[in-house]
């Protein structure tokens, strides 16, 4: 796994399919627990304020 210090999403409860953020001076990660891969998506801190921008303006199809 990677060095990244991992936060759960606070709209996660306690099952084990959650959100988890890191970030980087670089980037934005993301990855959810239960993805059996530990696949982790990467973003620019703008790309990723871009992404949130579009999914505040747009509720339901996020």
């Amino acid at each position: 796994m990677t060095p990244y210090a991992w936060q759960k999403s606070s709209y996660c409860s306690e099952g084990d399919s959650c959100i988890h953020t890191a970030s980087t001076a670089e980037a934005i990660h993301l990855t959810e627990s239960g993805d059996p891969t530990h696949a982790i998506l990467g973003a620019t801190p703008q790309a990723f304020a871009a992404l949130i921008h579009v999914l505040k303006e747009n509720p339901n199809h996020g």
